[in-house]
């Protein structure tokens, strides 16, 4: 008999001893595991056991970069602060790491209001054993929903709601969580961009200024990026443009769209 076959008949027997192990096993003890077990609460029926609870709530933060994205305020700054970035042709100034910073900041100050009330309606009525972790989860669930319908375009969530099949809804709480996110996210993609516009505007003004003078100078060889550079930062400077930008983007959150 060959090496390889030797192996593979090594592990088949291995293989066969293990399942023989757990089929005595499953035969002799009861089946109870403790992470699995159903307990039973004060007020009537049953709640999963505090390690179950522990291990969805420890996949459950896997989740929350994604739920950070596509459920705050977060994509719209982000993308409003990169187009800004690039209408100031600074290339990787300031640096990717400043502007998530920044977004991340901000995103926790606009988020504030729906983060406390989550915490009151989901996560303390929890901690205290007064609900379960299903309960809590809806609950936090409904608090993120209706910031995100606040800020979501009708047309936007028409159009996901025909996709999906349905008419519209007679009330927000009638929306689907499946609905509201890629509503949610459509209509903060689209008000990005148009802020983005408004914020490209002035610069694309400057570019088109000094690429003008350079060629009735006949400095063709001389990039006109080189030269605008310095005009757009000064002006943006002097119009305290970084205090304006984050104030815009904070007041366009109070705004029904």
């Amino acid at each position: 008999m060959n090496a390889p076959r030797r192996l593979a008949v090594t592990a088949l027997a291995a293989l066969a001893t293990l399942a023989a192990a757990g089929v005595a096993f499953a035969q002799n003890a009861p089946f109870d595991i403790p992470v699995l077990k159903l307990e039973g609460m004060p007020g009537g029926g049953q709640s999963l056991s505090l390690s179950l609870q522990t291990l969805i709530i420890m996949t459950a933060l896997t989740v929350l970069p994604s739920l950070l994205l596509v459920c705050t305020s977060f994509t719209r700054i982000i993308i409003t602060l990169s187009i800004l970035r690039q209408a100031l042709g600074t290339q990787q100034t300031p640096p990717n790491q400043v502007l998530v910073g920044l977004a991340l900041f901000m995103t926790l100050f606009i988020m504030t209001p729906t983060f406390r009330e989550i915490n009151d309606t989901a996560l303390v009525p929890y901690s205290q054993g007064g609900i379960s972790v299903e309960d809590a989860g809806l609950r936090a669930a409904a608090s993120l929903k209706s910031f995100m319908l606040r800020q979501t375009r009708q047309s936007d969530l028409l159009a996901i709601a025909e996709l999906r099949g349905d008419g519209a809804y007679e009330s927000p709480e009638a929306v689907p969580f499946s609905v509201a996110v890629p509503a949610f996210i459509m209509s903060e993609l689209r008000t990005a961009f148009t802020i983005g516009f408004l914020l490209f505007l002035p610069f694309l003004v400057i570019d088109m200024v000094v690429s003008s003078v350079l060629m009735s100078l006949g400095m063709m060889m001389l990039s006109p990026m080189i030269v605008s550079l310095p005009f757009k930062l000064l002006l943006f400077v002097v119009v305290n443009g970084w205090s304006l930008t984050v104030t815009s983007l904070v007041e366009s959150f109070t705004r029904i769209p």
